[in-house]
């Protein structure tokens, strides 16, 4: 992905936050949380769903970066079977990344 699409995901994501966060704050009139606020808090298994997505997506980033790391260093050392073996290796850490992003952006579309 290009630095400028990059930018444009994080200044989208800053503009939703900047728009949403007097919504979130809002209370009925007596001081409580409205029921729409109270759903989006969710139950706990929905919060565990949501923490494990996370959990997985970053362990396979982890994963991801640790290959690419790896694959630099064969690169570097002139091993370059191992270091395709290693950008492979990290390439499919990246699809379980993604996929476990896209799980969670589905979580949290079901929500609403």
């Amino acid at each position: 992905m290009c630095a400028a699409k990059i930018h444009s995901w994080f200044f989208k994501l800053n503009k939703m936050e900047t728009v949403l966060a007097p919504i979130i704050k809002k209370k009925d009139s007596n001081g409580s949380l409205s029921r729409k606020q109270k759903d989006a808090k969710g139950s706990s298994s929905e919060k565990h769903k949501g923490i494990k997505n996370h959990e997985r997506a970053a362990h396979h980033h982890e994963k991801a970066a640790k290959h690419h790391h790896e694959a630099a260093r064969h690169h570097q050392e002139g091993n370059h079977k191992k270091a395709s073996e290693s950008a492979i290796k990290a390439l499919g850490h990246h699809c379980l990344a993604s996929e476990a992003e896209r799980e969670d952006i589905k979580h949290h579309a079901s929500k609403k």
